[in-house]
């Protein structure tokens, strides 16, 4: 049987919602022996175990801040892709939104699973004990999912006004990085759409110079001797592909706590490399929820991409063999198992 080739896609921070609350209630042993032991790590700084957290009744203040999502999202996202079937599909590459990077290091090989805890962990800390300002997300897409380039431009000259900053392009929308008093402008200005524009909540200005401080804190904390060279080649921020042959370790160790926390992190592009350089079958979304999928629709409408040139054509070529295949849905989680 051949297998089908597949792209891997890794969520960030915002994740792991009310909606997805006991991920981890039918995970592999093997995973939560791993888990457990993080668990003693975390109880021992007075922080609620992952599995604990999991179970638990959902409190936003709780369950998303940076301490505390990042390594719940970090083990649903291990659940997710421990679950793919090896033998159907072969996976090419590896990528993610953001924290999602943080995930793609570990399940690419770049560091091991273990050491992967201890990254996000550390840096969900560390962004939310010392990063400074906010994110909200605007959308730059008619109602077809196809970029409108003059709300583009209205989006652009606003952030420009105030001072913001471009934290990630995310497909159809833009995620704007400030100070409260320039979100608030924003928040105030740009034209309603539906719910946006929506700050995201228990979020700090990441990908900015809000973060500057972060870089030095996070060298300090984790040593670069937990990097190797990727077994699978993993796509980062800036449409980068790091190589199982080429990669430098310590660039790479460099570029995730340096240039990742500090820049823009575009992941329309890091989709738009994966798609053109390793022609996936099929693009998988590893869980919690299903945050990317319409990001990543946006992505393959805007490349016209297996020929879909709108939303309506998107949303039919789904519905008999899903291009987009996302663990977070239940319906679309037993076709990769």
């Amino acid at each position: 049987m051949n297998k089908k080739r597949i792209v891997v896609v890794c969520p960030g921070r915002g994740s792991y919602s009310r909606d997805t609350s006991n991920y981890l209630k039918d995970i592999d042993s093997s995973l939560v022996s791993m888990i457990e032991d993080q668990d003693q790590l975390r109880v021992s700084k007075k922080l609620k175990g992952i599995l604990e957290l999991d179970k638990s009744s959902f409190r936003s203040k709780v369950h998303m801040t940076g301490e505390n999502a990042s390594p719940l999202i970090y083990s649903c996202s291990l659940k997710d892709y421990d679950a793919i079937n090896k033998d159907k599909y072969d996976i090419v590459a590896i990528c993610g939104n953001s924290m999602g990077w943080y995930i793609t290091l570990a399940l690419g090989g770049a560091i091991s699973y273990k050491d992967g805890f201890e990254l996000i962990q550390t840096m969900g800390g560390i962004t939310q004990h010392h990063g400074k300002g906010g994110q909200i997300i605007y959308p730059i897409v008619d109602e077809q999912w196809r970029i409108d380039n003059d709300r583009k431009e209205m989006v652009l000259q606003e952030i420009s006004k105030v001072g913001a900053k471009i934290s990630i392009h995310l497909g159809g929308y833009i995620v704007i990085a400030g100070e409260q008093d320039q979100l608030d402008h924003l928040l105030n200005t740009l034209p309603a759409l539906d719910k946006y524009p929506f700050q995201i909540p228990f979020h700090s200005g990441f990908h900015t110079d809000l973060l500057s401080v972060v870089p030095s804190l996070a060298h300090s904390s984790l040593d670069d001797k937990i990097f190797n060279r990727p077994n699978i080649p993993i796509v980062d921020g800036r449409g980068n592909i790091w190589s199982p042959w080429s990669t430098d370790e310590k660039e790479l160790y460099n570029y995730t706590l340096n240039d990742q926390i500090t820049s823009t992190y575009d992941f329309s592009k890091s989709i738009s490399v994966s798609l053109k350089e390793f022609c996936p079958d099929h693009i998988i979304l590893l869980g919690p929820g299903n945050s990317l999928g319409a990001p990543v629709a946006q992505i393959l409408i805007n490349h016209h991409w297996n020929k879909l040139k709108t939303k309506t054509d998107f949303l039919n070529s789904q519905d008999s063999d899903p291009y987009i295949i996302s663990m977070g849905l239940e319906e679309q989680k037993k076709l990769v198992l």
